[in-house]
């Protein structure tokens, strides 16, 4: 595929993704796997699940980081160079948060004027539960459909679920849990 044409579509996939993808970045990655794996073939089914963990344990938002490493194993996929790569992954970056930031300038600009009016209210009451389906489907597609499931997974998934319910600090979870899979594989 030629470069700029691979930049382009790159670009209104994750333009796409940014503007539907309602719910923060859990929500967006039922959207994310649908366009880069299904539709476009960028990337496997195994990448897309390495790309997901990488982009849970870096700092940033979820859509924002698998976006960047996606743009980058796309475009050096096609066997482009390493600028190249970083450019695609540049590009992805930005075009999943275009939407979000005119969205939310938009939100700011109307927000106090309209939040008390009940349409609005029942637009936003309405979308709640959309966004919890979206984030349960992105759990379920995790587990769904990847061969790295197996009894200790399942162990250190146990762990860290309850200790997480026992507000177990977040950082400290992910650091032990990444221990326990490099004493455990």
């Amino acid at each position: 595929m030629v470069l700029f044409q691979l930049y382009l579509s790159m670009f209104f996939s994750f333009f796409k993704i940014g503007l539907f993808g309602f719910g923060g970045g859990y929500a967006m990655l039922p959207l994310i796997q649908q366009e880069v794996v299904v539709t476009n073939e960028w990337i496997t089914v195994g990448e897309f699940t390495d790309i997901v963990a990488i982009s849970q344990t870096t700092p940033g938002p979820i859509s924002f980081n698998s976006a960047t490493f996606i743009g980058f194993k796309a475009v050096n996929s096609a066997g482009h160079t390493t600028l190249a790569s970083i450019f695609g992954a540049a590009i992805c970056t930005l075009a999943v948060s275009l939407p979000s930031f005119g969205i939310m300038t938009l939100v700011v600009t109307f927000f106090f004027k309209f939040k008390e009016n009940r349409y609005v209210r029942a637009a936003l009451f309405g979308i709640k539960p959309a966004v919890i389906g979206l984030i349960a489907a992105a759990g379920i597609m995790l587990i769904n459909g990847f061969n790295f499931i197996d009894h200790k997974s399942w162990i250190i998934f146990g762990v860290v679920f309850l200790a997480s319910v026992k507000k177990i600090d977040p950082i400290l979870l992910i650091a032990m849990a990444g221990l326990a899979g490099f004493l455990l594989y």
